[in-house]
């Protein structure tokens, strides 16, 4: 068994070695949208359009994922040898929506979309998504040719883009542009002095202020019909122009957009590799989901700490350390090792933080004083109060009464920032 994970291993790394971004692309971007539709248990996934976009903003070296983050793997592969040459995990609103009640009795669609370098030729797109058991399996099969005239060309919510923190080209750099929600064609002003508050934000955090150079930071003028956002649990209702809301899944504090191909329309005026969208409210609340995109509002008292929660979900896929919140119905099953890197179910914590663990910690670790300040396996955590651990009794991804990301955190958000500025 040894052997053939070392194989495994070789032959992945071996694969990425012969990569080379000019064999197979244009310096562009292709986005394909689609839409996701079914119920709790079903899923099918449709496509929608092509769209030409500007320059490719994302790695030209790292080309194929070595993460293995997310719900969901996007794969392009070469047709004449099937090779792979581009590949990312991410996840959706759509997946997130299985685990409610809801689901259980109504069909819906969702919108869903992807980003990959342009390609020279034609290439086969792959959609897959873990089952339960967290193994990928394949639900969309789609051959693109860049020389069809399908193609949408034009720029579809063409804006002006500024830089907020520039540190040097966007290929070997975390790209991270700023979009507004909610804010007036007479914000604008206000919008761009919030870029530059949430850009201070994110550096007085470890690991970012320590990676500041390996980040740009970029903003959208998008201007909203009105102010604010909807709020329909108290029957307010805004035009903006990314439709965002609060109680999505009756969640009152859940602050989301269903309206995602909008959302990738703004974006693709900057150079970003995530999307952050500040909303113009100063009610509590924000979500995110793994390289989808991330929410939050601009002018709760607490915007700095929910902003780089957020944030960390969008960007490393880190989860929820809390387990009190009934929103969600089985999110994570119990016998299967949960993909995300800051929780176990203990059924193969070798794959986790187990290095971290100081030797005399006690596994599971009890919730007591002498252990406060100690990575351990802490009960509690992707919503529920059983049979998922955290790393620490408390941390940013837990609670706002933290400040500051635990180690195991802190290690996932700079993996993924090299990632992208290597």
């Amino acid at each position: 068994m040894k052997k053939l994970l070392l194989l495994l291993v070789i032959s992945f790394s071996v694969i990425s070695a012969q990569i080379n971004f000019d064999d197979y692309f244009v310096d562009k971007t292709m986005r394909l949208d689609f839409f996701h539709t079914g119920d709790k248990t079903s899923e099918t996934i449709s496509f929608d359009k092509l769209i030409e976009e500007g320059i490719w903003s994302g790695s030209k070296k790292n080309l194929l994922d070595k993460l293995q983050f997310g719900h969901y793997m996007l794969k392009v592969l070469n047709p004449s040898d099937k090779q792979e040459i581009y590949s990312r995990g991410f996840s959706t609103l759509y997946q997130e929506w299985q685990t409610t009640e809801e689901s259980k009795t109504t069909i819906r669609s969702m919108q869903g979309s992807v980003c990959f370098p342009f390609p020279k030729s034609k290439v086969l797109v792959e959609l897959y998504r873990r089952d339960r058991k967290n193994i990928f399996q394949k639900l969309f099969e789609k051959e693109v040719d860049p020389a069809s005239y399908f193609i949408i060309k034009e720029k579809i919510k063409p804006f002006t883009y500024f830089k907020v923190h520039y540190s040097g080209e966007s290929s070997n750099k975390l790209d991270i542009v700023f979009i507004p929600e909610g804010y007036n064609k007479d914000e604008m002003t206000k919008f761009k002095d919030d870029c530059t508050r949430f850009a201070g934000y994110l550096f007085d955090y470890t690991p970012f202020k320590e990676n500041k150079s390996k980040i740009n930071i970029w903003g959208v003028e998008a201007p909203s019909a009105e102010s604010e956002t909807d709020i329909p649990g108290k029957g307010i209702w805004k035009q903006t122009i990314l439709n965002s809301r609060f109680y999505t899944f009756d969640s009152e504090r859940y602050l989301m957009t269903s309206d995602y191909h909008t959302v990738k329309d703004v974006a693709a005026n900057a150079p970003y590799d995530q999307i952050f969208i500040l909303v113009n409210t100063p009610k509590y609340g924000g979500g995110a989901i793994y390289n989808f995109y991330s929410m939050t509002s601009a002018y709760d008292k607490r915007a700095n700490q929910i902003f780089v929660h957020e944030f960390a979900h969008g960007l490393a896929g880190l989860a929820d350390e809390y387990g009190n919140d009934n929103t969600y119905q089985d999110m994570y099953p119990t016998d299967v090792e949960p993909w995300e890197p800051n929780l176990t179910t203990m059924v193969n914590f070798e794959s986790k933080w187990k290095h971290l663990i100081e030797a005399g910690t006690p596994i599971p670790t009890p919730s007591e004083e002498m252990y406060k300040n100690k990575i351990g396996v802490f009960e509690g955590g992707g919503y529920v109060a059983k049979g998922v651990y955290r790393p620490t009794f408390n941390s940013i991804m837990n609670s706002f009464s933290s400040n500051e990301f635990n180690l195991v955190c802190k290690e996932a958000l700079e993996k993924v920032i090299n990632f992208y500025a290597e």
